[in-house]
């Protein structure tokens, strides 16, 4: 299956949210330090730190359990809230960062690598790469054809929603966007909110977009248009701005103060009728209402694009170029490879897929089996805006502007005139 992710040849540079993110104020903005269970047990390569964004409740779990299997190393689990993890990730690495830290691949991984903040792990690579896709090689090798990141999972982006109440109303997936529109149209007139929807957070708009874009230009100039090689004031953009906006009447109001777990909640309590997110929606659900959790893709806009291309990003982990114990790291990253890890994973947190190739998916969920058979028949994967374009335009540009069109949906050609002008201040 095609999962290769663009890379970036060129540079960049990652602006940031915050003026800190040393552990020590990391801790103070909601981390937390723990050992893993077999942290007592240090073996013979003495303590590993670990710098981890799995603040949720499920992925916190899955990766305390896969690290306690882990017997050559203690660990240290240093765990940050997912957005202040990710806010001041530069500082943190520059600054006295720990051993290992979950991050992602594509152009995130790519910019630390090209700063010197990453420790170069090909060694690790040339004892596990037989286990990975050479896609999933691809996505994790820095501009200079060298391995900096070690994939662990992944989820694909889709429609949500709860198969007993589409049973009870008589809904079908809609094939394209017409038939979307007459769905949320009906869904609210069987009081539901057709569409769930949180913003609060900056980064859940940023789905809506790229699927809008894929659909209705294809994933050649989104990609293109992240690269910032196209012009935000073209036409095509505007298109896809028109489009979302003729639906957002029907996504539940008061999105920018909502969290994505909120909106979550929202349909797994049938208050919803469905939810663009990731797979990792299934984190929001009690395990004995997995089995009514279904999903589709987003339908087509475009008849010349169809539904070919998706996001489906690539989450795993580094080792920060100021490790102390890089031996006990590389190990770790090693331990995190393996297909045993990975099932482990998967098996507790439903949202997501393995990423080795030699991961047992018997056991997947009949979400997760629908999630992996999604992601072998797309034609183009991406891994999602923030990941696919420059950090700092991400960051500073694309949250504030997506989340002023969500609060102000009329003034879109204002929007893109700013948005096309801080693209070239920051793309020279």
């Amino acid at each position: 299956m095609d999962q290769r992710p663009p890379i970036s040849r060129r540079n960049l540079i990652l602006g940031t949210a915050a003026a800190f993110g040393v552990p020590a104020v990391l801790a103070a903005c909601g981390g937390s330090e723990q050992p893993s269970p077999g942290a007592a047990a240090t073996g013979g390569l003495g303590t590993v730190t670990l710098g981890s964004n799995a603040s949720d409740e499920v992925p916190k779990k899955s990766l305390a359990t896969v690290v306690g299997n882990f017997t050559q190393a203690g660990v240290r689990i240093n765990t940050v809230d997912h957005n202040t993890f990710q806010e001041n990730i530069n500082r943190y690495l520059r600054g006295t960062p720990d051993d290992v830290f979950t991050w992602f691949a594509g152009y995130r991984m790519q910019f630390f690598a090209e700063q010197g903040l990453a420790t170069d792990i090909s060694d690790v690579w040339q004892e596990i790469g037989g286990d990975y896709t050479q896609a999933f090689k691809d996505a994790s090798t820095g501009t200079d054809g060298k391995q900096y990141f070690i994939p662990f999972t992944y989820y694909p982006w889709a429609v949500f929603y709860r198969k007993s109440v589409w049973e009870e109303k008589g809904y079908e997936p809609p094939r394209t966007l017409d038939e979307l529109t007459a769905l949320a149209k009906r869904m609210r007139g069987d009081d539901l909110v057709p569409i769930a929807f949180a913003d609060k957070d900056g980064w859940p708009a940023m789905g809506t977009f790229d699927i809008i874009n894929m659909r209705t230009n294809g994933y050649d100039f989104h990609i293109s248009l992240m690269a910032g090689k196209e012009s935000w004031t073209d036409p095509r953009v505007k298109q896809v701005f028109d489009t979302w906006r003729g639906l957002l009447e029907y996504h539940q109001p008061a999105s920018l103060g909502r969290t994505w777990q909120e909106a979550a909640q929202s349909l797994a309590q049938k208050k919803s009728g469905m939810y663009l997110l990731g797979m990792f929606v299934a984190q929001q659900f009690p395990e004995e209402d997995l089995d009514d959790l279904d999903f589709f893709t987003f339908p087509e806009i475009n008849p010349a694009h169809g539904t070919d291309s998706i996001d489906a990003p690539i989450d795993g982990y580094m080792v920060s170029a100021k490790a102390k114990n890089v031996d006990g790291a590389k190990a770790l990253v090693k331990h995190l490879a393996q297909a045993s890890s990975q099932n482990v994973a998967t098996e507790l947190d439903p949202g997501t897929l393995a990423a080795s190739s030699k991961a047992d998916t018997s056991g997947y969920s009949a979400l997760q089996k629908r999630g992996a058979e999604l992601v072998s028949q797309a034609s183009h994967i991406a891994q999602f805006l923030d990941r696919d374009t420059r950090p700092d335009f991400a960051s500073t540009v694309m949250i504030p502007s997506l989340q002023s069109f969500i609060d102000k949906p009329g003034e879109v050609d204002s929007l893109l005139a700013s948005i096309e002008q801080q693209k070239a201040n920051i793309f020279r």
